[in-house]
């Protein structure tokens, strides 16, 4: 089975690496959106499992690799933004930084990626797809998968609200774990569980 690795805003391709590391002896291609750099789309050819993080989970639902075999969404949704029928971030707080946005990209970009918990500093960044993403996670919702999804919470993710985690992908075929003490960045914070929790999947595929 091979691996498709996507990751999640503010973010780009070697936010994969002590993962990745982990599954070294597995086939993967890593996606990179581009945010700091060049766009690196990953092709993967037959049966693979994409394990994505946060919003890379709803790029891959909007456009899935015809063999798609199961997702590993890790701190992961279907949507974003809360509407009145179902949990998630406020569309004040969403607004608030697309405003702020426009005004100090840099500024905005830093805070949520210390809110997440990542400190590292960066270099030039693409603020205009960033912004056009930032937009997607306020306004879309993505279309539920016809495989299997393994959610993988953190119990006190700063940047999702429980009411949210535990409402993810409704409808779906969905199996949920949480990391009681992981916050945002699971794959980051515990790479080596999330590594068991992929071959797990992989091992319980028919």
């Amino acid at each position: 089975m091979k691996l498709l690795f996507a990751h999640g805003w503010g973010f780009d391709r070697s936010f994969w690496k002590p993962l990745a590391d982990l599954l070294a002896d597995l086939p993967h291609a890593i996606d990179d959106r581009g945010y700091f750099g060049s766009a690196q789309g990953a092709f993967v050819d037959g049966p693979c499992l994409a394990v994505t993080h946060s919003f890379g989970t709803m790029l891959v639902l909007r456009e899935p690799p015809p063999g798609l075999m199961g997702i590993v969404a890790i701190n992961g949704f279907d949507r974003f933004s809360a509407r009145p029928d179902r949990a998630g971030v406020p569309l004040r707080v969403l607004d608030r930084m697309l405003r702020r946005f426009g005004e100090d990209p840099r500024a905005v970009l830093t805070e949520f990626r210390r809110q997440c918990g990542a400190d590292a500093e960066f270099g030039e960044f693409d603020a205009v797809l960033l912004r056009e993403d930032l937009v997607r996670l306020r306004d879309e919702e993505a279309p539920l998968p016809s495989v299997p999804v393994l959610s993988l919470q953190g119990g006190r993710d700063p940047l999702l609200p429980e009411a949210m985690r535990t409402q993810v992908f409704r409808n779906a075929s969905v199996r949920r774990m949480d990391f009681a003490t992981g916050g945002h960045l699971l794959p980051l914070e515990a790479p080596e569980f999330c590594a068991k929790v992929v071959r797990d999947m992989i091992g319980a595929r028919p």
